[in-house]
C-alpha cells in the first residue's frame, strides 16, 4: 500500500491509516453467508498491519471486538509480532466506557478467536510462546514465516496423547493447535534450511499438531549435500544473509511448497 498506493507511509512512527467503511461491512455480509450455507469462514485479520500494534487508536481495536462479536459464524484469526501487549490491550478493549457499548469479555475467551504469534528463530519462540499459551484462546496457532534457524518445540508446548487401558486419550499439556511455517520472500530474503522445516514438521506430526507449509520463498531446497554455509555480505547491508549448498535462490513461484513430495495443507 505504501509503494503502489501511495496511502500510507511504512515504519515506526508513521500515522496509521483504517481501511474504508465498506471494507468493514465485509465481515457482517460473510457472517450471514456463512449462516445460510452452515459453514464457518475464517478471516485472517489484519493482514497489513498488527492488531496488537502500540500506534493503533485504541477505538478501532475495540470497534473490532465489538465486530468479531458480533460476527459468531467467523473464526477470526488474530497474528502478531507483539504477543507482549495483547492481554492488557484485548483487556482494554472490553471496557464499555472507552467504546460506549458493551462487549462480553466475561465470557473471555470467545469461541471464535484464535490468537497467534510470529516465530522466527529459537530465541523467539522462548521468548513469546509462553506469553501466547498464557493468554486464553480458542485456538493459539504459530507463525514461522519466514523460519530463520532451527527451533526446538518444548513438549510441554505441545498436544500430547498416551494410551491409557488400551485407549488412546488426549494430553493438553498445553494448546499450541496449528503451526504455519514459511521461507522468506523478497530482495533480501535468507534461505531456510530444510532441515529446519522437515523437524518442525515431524514435532508435529509426533505430537498430532496441524503443520501448515506455506511456501519455500525465494530459496528452494536441491539435492542433499554435507552440511555447510557461508555468510555473503550485501553491500549497503547491515545483516549477513546465509546461503546454504542445499538450497538455491530460483524465486518464490518456482520454488513452490512441496516439501519431500507432499504439500502440508492441516488445520486445528
Amino acid at each position: 500500500m505504501d509503494t503502489r498506493l501511495h496511502v500510507v507511509q511504512w515504519g515506526a512512527g508513521q500515522p496509521r491509516k483504517r481501511t474504508s467503511a465498506a471494507n468493514w461491512r465485509e465481515p457482517v455480509k460473510w457472517n450471514k453467508e456463512a449462516v445460510q450455507k452452515g459453514i464457518r469462514y475464517r478471516v485472517f485479520c489484519a493482514s497489513l498491519a498488527d492488531v496488537f500494534d502500540n500506534e493503533i487508536d485504541p477505538a478501532w481495536r475495540a470497534d473490532l471486538f465489538a465486530l468479531i462479536q458480533s460476527t459468531p459464524n467467523l473464526d477470526w484469526l488474530l497474528l502478531t509480532k507483539r504477543i507482549s501487549n495483547a492481554s492488557k490491550m484485548i483487556e482494554a478493549a472490553m471496557i464499555e466506557q472507552d467504546i460506549g457499548y458493551a462487549v462480553d469479555f466475561a465470557a473471555w475467551p470467545w469461541p471464535n478467536v484464535w490468537i497467534g504469534a510470529t516465530v522466527c528463530n529459537q530465541e523467539e519462540a522462548n521468548r513469546d510462546i509462553p506469553k501466547l499459551l498464557a493468554l486464553p484462546a480458542a485456538k493459539h496457532f504459530l507463525s514461522m514465516e519466514p523460519l530463520l534457524g532451527s527451533v526446538q518445540l518444548d513438549p510441554k508446548w505441545m498436544r500430547r496423547y498416551q494410551s491409557a487401558q488400551g485407549v488412546e486419550v488426549q494430553m493438553f499439556m498445553s494448546p499450541i493447535d496449528w503451526v504455519i511455517v514459511g521461507g522468506e520472500s523478497g530482495p533480501k530474503a535468507r534461505a531456510t534450511h530444510p532441515d529446519w522445516v522437515r523437524a518442525l514438521r515431524d514435532q508435529c506430526k509426533a505430537a498430532r499438531v496441524a503443520f501448515h507449509f506455506k511456501q519455500w520463498g525465494e530459496w528452494a531446497p536441491v539435492e542433499r549435500t554435507p552440511l555447510l554455509h557461508a555468510k555473503i555480505t550485501m553491500p549497503g547491508q547491515n545483516r549477513d544473509l546465509v546461503a546454504w549448498t542445499d538450497s538455491r535462490r530460483i524465486g518464490r513461484k518456482k520454488a513452490g511448497r512441496s516439501l519431500d513430495g507432499l504439500e502440508w495443507d492441516q488445520l486445528p
